[in-house]
């Protein structure tokens, strides 16, 4: 799931997962943080879920994935559109 904030020029984005699917740890990737899974690995919340939020530049457009341990990737479903290989993500 995604929510999102709008800021003055920019747009505060928090991917949102269930604290427990898929087990372990969770890290969102995109063309944002370089695809670098270290950048914003998922953090868990009190509400049972797990969130990492980055700030964005208003009205721009992103690919990201998600990458689980075992080098497990998968898509949000919950994401603006899919470009069959990547989830895409519009501020």
């Amino acid at each position: 799931m995604l929510e999102r904030k709008q800021l003055k020029g920019r747009t505060k984005v928090t991917f949102i997962l269930p604290e427990d699917t898929p087990d372990g740890p969770v890290s969102v990737v995109g063309d944002f943080n370089h695809w670098n899974p270290a950048a914003h690995p998922l953090e868990p919340r009190g509400d049972g879920t797990r969130a990492a939020t980055v700030a964005l530049p208003a009205h721009s457009t992103h690919s990201f994935r998600y990458l689980a341990g075992g080098d497990y990737w998968f898509d949000d479903e919950h994401a603006d559109s899919h470009d069959g290989t990547n989830s895409r993500l519009h501020t």
